[in-house]
């Protein structure tokens, strides 16, 4: 397995200053944090895809409030997750990280063949990411422990239903530990 890391849209705008750690989405933090701590140290690419919309943005026109706007601090990714130089910030204007951007050329340049995918929101843009990863012939992992929805429900709703797929093992359902036991080759029975 060579493996990246993508995480979707955890984004400074998406998250208010005064965080609590009661929200679905802020409980993720401490494990994205630490897990791309490790990631690093095993020289696994780590990639932010961050939402970056211009401001009548087309996406804007149904029920979505405007934000991500390009060129504001609200796409920067999340501070929190201490983002490194060596990292890959990735701008995009849809739900899919793949949609027209260079993200599957950078990934075979990068010689990656799994892709690792978490972040906000499980049933929208980590699925539309974990789908087209899919479709660009990635295995592909999604991340439970690292993903989130507005509401626990929904995100483990989306999660189960693609644990036991017929893709398997093309599209697994992993929590970070896991993955980081088999990206670094200790896969072995413990």
């Amino acid at each position: 397995m060579k493996p990246a890391v993508i995480i979707v849209d955890m984004l400074e705008g998406n998250y208010s200053k005064e965080r609590k750690g009661d929200r679905e989405d802020e409980k993720i933090i401490p494990l994205v944090r630490d897990t791309l701590k490790k990631c690093r140290a095993l020289s696994i690419p780590v990639i932010f895809a961050c939402d970056s919309f211009l401001e009548k943005d087309f996406i804007f026109k149904g029920r979505m409030k405007p934000h991500a706007i390009r060129g504001t601090e609200g796409t920067k990714p999340l501070s929190d997750l201490e983002p490194e130089t060596t990292d890959i910030i990735l701008d995009k204007r849809r739900f899919s990280a793949f949609f027209k951007t260079d993200l599957d050329q950078t990934l075979r340049t990068l010689d990656i063949d799994t892709v690792a995918v978490c972040g906000i929101n499980t049933h929208f843009c980590v699925l539309a990411t974990a789908f087209d990863a899919l479709c660009n012939d990635f295995y592909t992992i999604i991340l439970e422990d690292m993903s989130a929805a507005f509401k626990k429900e929904i995100h483990e709703h989306f999660v189960d239903a693609y644990r036991n797929s017929a893709i398997y093992p093309l599209l697994r359902v992993m929590k970070a530990k896991e993955f980081l036991k088999e990206a670094s080759g200790d896969s072995a029975n413990e």
